[in-house]
């Protein structure tokens, strides 16, 4: 696929990492020479400098044969005009445009045919969604949701004593057979050395230390976490005092969310400008309390009682100012503690360390443009394991004589190697779907190697390395000539 990334920044560099692994031909447009120059040293990708809403500045990055546009420069403004401007004299047929502004309506007239023409993404609003799951599931490192929230892939840290650990994966399915989950991924902490993926064959031992990647219906969510997470008679301890530290847009976006449950929360939010403070205030229920003050003050956080907060959130945009409140908070007894963290380098050293979870921005909107790149009938994509591998959901279509997979056993499928068929949700049909689909409730189906793929079937898959999303695709696209 022929793709231009508007904006070498944090967000496009993210982008253009991941699309170039696999094998798209990617040109970047930004007004930064320099940093064009730094990608280009990094990637197999192509620098055209200039604005991108100039016509012949599209036309020299290849606008004319351009499959798709990923408009991600720093101003709203540029972002929509670029995508129009492409529409208008290019006919570039997909569009995305980065929007911050929280008053503009993804699905209104603006971003319509007849206004931008234009796919709206807003990471601010993905990250705030993504980080309220977390807070759901306090015990989760990562959760995301696949057949419109009926399924989830999880993954938490293995705990000793916990059902699971200590358990080969045999064993789990065989205790648990009437729980709709499948282990579809561990990985491994080792002395001096990065965390290693080990595939989940039967033989597989939970160990304590490994974090581990569950797909599972969302029902059984809290018991699946539970079982690997929690001795058997250690109570549940749900969210219920939340203190943010940064008090902009997402730390606003995220404070008003949990706002909105009056009585389920205690929020505290730090914020260090006064006038910040004045317009939050103004802005956010009555029952969030809006402090000024700075996170990494221990004195302020000793006041706040920081070892009653149930889970403490690094929001601001300062990656340092992030991880240091969030070690500082966790030293002096909160329960759970998130660091956003914009620098991927710094995620990777401090995720699942004394820091629980480090949150890269780019990777959390990351899956919304992914879904706009994958082939065929790709439902939902998300980045995992800071951008390594991939969890996807992809819809089987056409019937045995036009497909690879529709009316065969998952045994007869030619997969990757350590390519999991995760669930299947089956029976999830819409206006989209055939006619003749089955009545009823959608049901979340575990695969076992003599299960048929049924035609409009949601297959979820997880795939510990992202190059071999194309085989995949390419074994679900329905071809006419295929018998």
């Amino acid at each position: 696929m022929k793709i231009i990334i508007l904006g070498a920044g944090r967000v496009g560099q993210s982008v253009a990492d991941s699309l170039v692994s696999e094998r798209n031909d990617i040109t970047v447009i930004d007004t930064n020479a320099q940093s064009l120059r730094e990608l280009e040293s990094r990637f197999d990708l192509r620098g055209v400098v200039g604005s991108g809403i100039n016509p012949s500045v599209l036309a020299e990055a290849g606008a004319k044969d351009t499959d798709l546009l990923i408009a991600c420069a720093t101003q709203d403004e540029t972002n929509l005009v670029a995508c129009k401007v492409a529409q208008l004299m290019f006919n570039i047929p997909a569009r995305i445009a980065r929007v911050r502004s929280s008053g503009f309506d993804p699905g209104g007239v603006l971003a319509g045919p007849e206004g931008f023409g234009v796919h709206i993404i807003c990471p601010e609003a993905s990250l705030t969604r993504y980080i309220v799951k977390l807070i759901e599931y306090p015990e989760a490192m990562q959760v995301r949701e696949f057949a419109g929230g009926r399924a989830c892939l999880v993954s938490t840290r293995a705990m000793p004593g916990a059902p699971m650990v200590g358990q080969s994966i045999a064993q789990v399915r065989e205790n648990m057979p009437n729980v709709a989950m499948r282990l579809v991924a561990i990985y491994r902490r080792f002395p001096e050395e990065p965390d290693r993926f080990v595939p989940c064959a039967g033989s597989t031992r939970i160990e304590p230390g490994d974090e581990v990647f569950v797909l599972a219906a969302r029902e059984h969510i809290p018991f699946v976490l539970a079982a690997l997470h929690r001795r058997p008679n250690q109570p549940a301890r749900p969210v219920r005092r939340v203190m943010v530290a940064g008090g902009g847009e997402v730390g606003l976006r995220l404070a008003q969310e949990l706002g909105r449950q009056p009585g389920r929360f205690h929020v505290k939010l730090l914020e260090g400008h006064p006038e910040r403070c004045i317009a939050l205030a103004s802005t956010l229920p009555p029952d969030v309390l809006v402090l000024q003050g700075d996170a990494t003050d221990e004195s302020l956080l000793e006041a706040e009682n920081i070892e009653e907060i149930d889970f403490f959130l690094a929001l601001t945009d300062d990656d340092e100012n992030n991880i240091m409140s969030s070690l500082l908070a966790k030293r002096m007894g909160a329960r759970r503690v998130l660091s956003l963290i914009t620098r991927r380098s710094y995620a990777d050293l401090m995720h699942g360390t004394e820091i629980d979870i480090a949150l890269s921005p780019a990777q959390a909107m990351l899956g919304e443009l992914l879904a706009h790149v994958r082939q065929g009938d790709v439902q939902a994509v998300h980045s995992l394991r800071r951008g390594v591998a991939e969890a996807l959901e992809i819809v089987a279509r056409g019937d045995r004589k036009s497909s690879r997979v529709v009316g065969r056993k998952v045994s007869d499928l030619s997969l990757p190697e350590n390519v999991h068929i995760g669930l299947i949700v089956r029976g999830l049909h819409g206006l989209e779907e055939a006619p003749q689909a089955p009545a009823g409730p959608p049901q979340v189906v575990i695969p076992q190697s003599h299960t048929v793929i049924e035609p409009n079937d949601h297959v979820v898959f997880f795939l510990p390395n992202k190059r071999l999303v194309r085989d995949v695709e390419k074994l679900f696209r329905v071809s006419a000539t295929f018998f």
